[in-house]
């Protein structure tokens, strides 16, 4: 059986606001296996953006436990979650967070200078093969405001990826792409599964979610239920991919 990577058990998360419980995840039991490609879908506040924070250890967890890599994260402190996220994670978001001061080279290969122990010569070259790899090697000294939206979303892919990660988590990546610099996020985003890194991926879209292996319906802070659509193996399955989840998202009553 495939290794599990990354698993939760009774994962709840609270926020208290005004002196009110705001249970946002309530005891999510949830196991991610490597190589997978899993979506997260569900109605606007039933926690998506919140679990894959949590699960990442961006966000505190209130109670519960998160298996990463073998290791709990619920016993981790700030540095030691900071370094798991260097060395073993990626985030991809739908805000493009980058340094406006620095060239779109420099935001790629920032953390892989963080990270160590690679020599800068490594992590350029892997930079340059990454942006190759993605179509943007033509964009290396250009500031983030003289690009494209598509080719910016690229660029934070690559950045991602510059320190081989474990798992890279996405959160609404298309969200502010027109269709075809989503589409081609995403056929980037199969390519890198293809090669062997993990994606946990929140989003409302059911075109972008039938790019996944499975996809995972949250509602108000509980898996409701999942769907195995398995391996995309090339682009014309996308129609009847959508059309299976769509109607078993109409079946869950979404």
């Amino acid at each position: 059986m495939t290794d599990t990577v990354l698993e939760s058990k009774e994962l709840c998360k609270t926020y208290i606001v005004n002196g009110y419980s705001n249970n946002v995840l309530q005891n999510v039991d949830f196991k991610l296996h490597e190589g997978e490609f899993t979506a997260i879908m569900g109605p606007s506040g039933s926690g998506k953006s919140t679990l894959l924070y949590t699960l990442s250890g961006m966000d505190k967890m209130t109670s519960g436990s998160v298996i990463f890599d073998g290791e709990d994260m619920a016993g981790m402190n700030t540095k030691q979650l900071t370094d798991l996220r260097l060395h073993k994670m990626g985030f991809v978001f739908q805000q493009m967070y980058m340094l406006k001061k620095l060239c779109i080279m420099d935001n790629i290969i920032l953390p892989g200078y963080q990270a160590n122990p690679r020599s800068k010569d490594e992590v350029n070259d892997r930079a340059r093969k990454l942006m190759h790899n993605l179509g943007i090697d033509d964009i290396a000294t250009n500031e983030i405001c003289e690009v494209s939206g598509g080719q910016l979303q690229r660029a934070c892919l690559c950045r991602a990826l510059i320190n081989s990660p474990k798992i890279l988590f996405a959160d609404e990546p298309t969200g502010a792409l027109n269709s075809k610099a989503s589409t081609e996020v995403m056929r980037e985003l199969r390519k890198a599964n293809a090669e062997g890194t993990t994606i946990l991926m929140v989003t409302h879209s059911e075109k972008v979610a039938a790019s996944s292996d499975r996809v995972i319906c949250l509602v108000d802070g509980n898996i409701q239920g999942e769907l195995n659509l398995g391996k995309q193996r090339d682009e014309n399955e996308t129609s009847a991919r959508e059309r299976k989840l769509k109607n078993w998202l109409d079946e869950m009553g979404w």
